[in-house]
């Protein structure tokens, strides 16, 4: 097999077995590659122990899982974000540094890069890269070959082309726009708190989120019930001054939980003073006024997209199957269709659901899927280079849970309905079992005690964004008119 060069000069250590190319380090990708890892690991120890200078898989002189496959992750963070907790940092209940897993600390048996995979040529196996190295030395992208190509890059957000949202929008896919998000609300309520014009007054306390999914609805609530408690520390802010709206498309949100969750879940946010419009749509967002499709205009200084995501990019550049909505045509063994040596599992693939008696029914792309996709899709990685059966992947959907602030949450689990105290209590132990790592565990369970013992964290942080705006200031150059405003360095 070919080695081909990371970046100008940068080889990965030669390995006799197969490479196993992951783009993504998302749910899929760093379980995928955890899992992988720690197979080839047993195996290797399995191999020392009892089979010393034998013959392995039929290769010669070679023993241990290290010489069964080199394992190669491509990811355009060096950390996974577990996403389900980013509402509750925008709330301040969590550090942004435990939402994160930092890929290296987890995957230490495996090559982590860090870059974009901007073509797949699968026919070749070859993939192109954009790598931080790449771009540092003016090579633009390199190409890497592989043996098994894992796709799990993940999802974008879907936006419409509404007038002025690319300008004032504010998305909640990462953790960097969660802690964005929640330097902004509280920027907004310090100028309130100190304009004396009634109208940027009421911009600044008018917040608007579009998306009644998961992202949007728990990012609202867990945002109003902070900025609600922080009311407190203001002399002329109350509660009541602000305007929290959500819009959604649709006649329901939070389709996830069941109708009748969702009905409750509208009820719990109209007594909190939040304005829920159904069947609504934005039609634009210029000059800072959200424009909706009743009739409604709202000056507002904030407008946070969550309507939904699309899949990444990345699979419109390559020579697979997808499917209408731009997805990876998948096997219920989580290989790509008709294609060998390509897998898929998560928001990029299109997986049969074998537990539905609905026919031509697909997975949902959710965390609830991709981690126990990843677990299958590595075993039958496994499987294939050993030259051993594959399993299909299969599992009924347990249910959900949703957080609506502080000590309020709706879930509907496994056919039983909770609300209140009970479902928010679920939501916790629930992601607390799931968030990767021991390390993360305690740190979140410790910042969650530290919570209930002392007072919320009511500061912004805003000039993070642009750390080196005072020293451009000093050094002669323009403070940015805006903190919502890009800092091109």
């Amino acid at each position: 097999m070919v080695k081909a060069e990371i970046s100008e000069g940068t080889t990965p250590a030669p390995a006799p077995g197969a490479r196993v190319l992951v783009v993504g380090g998302g749910y899929v990708g760093m379980y995928t590659a955890l899992h992988l890892q720690r197979k080839l690991k047993a195996k290797g120890r399995k191999s020392r122990s009892g089979d010393k200078g034998g013959r392995e898989h039929g290769r010669p002189g070679q023993h241990g899982a290290h010489d069964e496959a080199e394992i190669v992750v491509v990811s355009p963070d060096p950390y996974m974000t577990y996403q389900p907790f980013l509402p509750e940092a925008a709330a301040g209940n969590i550090s942004p540094r435990h939402v994160v897993v930092p890929l290296r600390r987890v995957l230490p048996g495996c090559t982590v890069l860090i870059g974009e995979a901007t073509a797949i040529d699968h026919a070749r196996r070859t993939a192109t890269l954009s790598t931080l190295g790449s771009e540092a030395e003016g090579a633009g992208t390199v190409e890497l070959r592989y043996d098994e190509l894992v796709l799990a890059p993940g999802s974008v957000s879907r936006t419409l082309p509404v007038p002025g949202l690319a300008d004032h929008g504010i998305g909640f896919k990462s953790v960097e726009e969660a802690i964005g998000l929640r330097n902004h609300v509280i920027e907004q309520m310090d100028i309130a708190s100190s304009t004396r014009d009634p109208a940027v007054r009421d911009a600044a306390l008018t917040f608007v989120f579009v998306g009644g999914g998961y992202a949007g609805v728990e990012a609202l609530a867990e945002l109003e019930d902070m900025a609600r408690y922080a009311t407190r520390y203001y002399h002329n802010v109350k509660p009541e001054d602000m305007k929290w709206i959500l819009v959604e498309a649709t006649g329901r949100i939070l389709p996830e939980v069941g109708e009748e969750m969702g009905r409750y879940t509208v009820r719990e946010l109209r007594a909190r003073n939040i304005d829920v419009r159904l069947d609504t749509r934005l039609d634009s967002c210029e000059d800072r006024v959200a424009v909706l499709s009743d009739g409604a205009r709202f000056p507002t200084r904030t407008v946070v997209w969550t309507a939904g995501v699309k899949p990444h990019p990345v699979l419109a550049a390559t020579d697979l199957p997808r499917d209408a909505r731009g997805r990876l045509r998948c096997t219920a063994r989580l290989g790509v269709e008709g294609v060998e040596h390509a897998w898929a599992a998560g928001d990029a693939a299109a997986v049969p659901d074998l537990t539905s008696d609905e026919p031509g029914k697909e997975c949902a792309p959710n965390a609830q899927h991709a981690v126990r996709q990843a677990k299958v899709l590595a075993e039958n990685i496994l499987a294939s280079l050993r030259g051993e059966p594959l399993q299909d992947y299969r599992h009924a959907y347990a249910g959900s849970v949703a957080s609506l602030g502080l000590h309020k949450g709706v879930a509907h689990v496994y056919g039983r309905k909770l609300k209140g105290y009970p479902a928010w209590l679920m939501h916790r132990v629930y992601h607390l079992s799931r968030v990767p790592t021991f390390n993360r565990k305690a740190r979140v369970l410790a910042e969650w005690t530290l919570s209930g013992l002392f007072k919320r964290e009511i500061v912004s942080l805003g000039s993070l964004e642009h750390p080196r705006a005072e020293f451009k200031l000093a050094a002669g150059g323009e403070r940015p008119k805006d903190r919502n405003d890009t800092d091109d360095t």
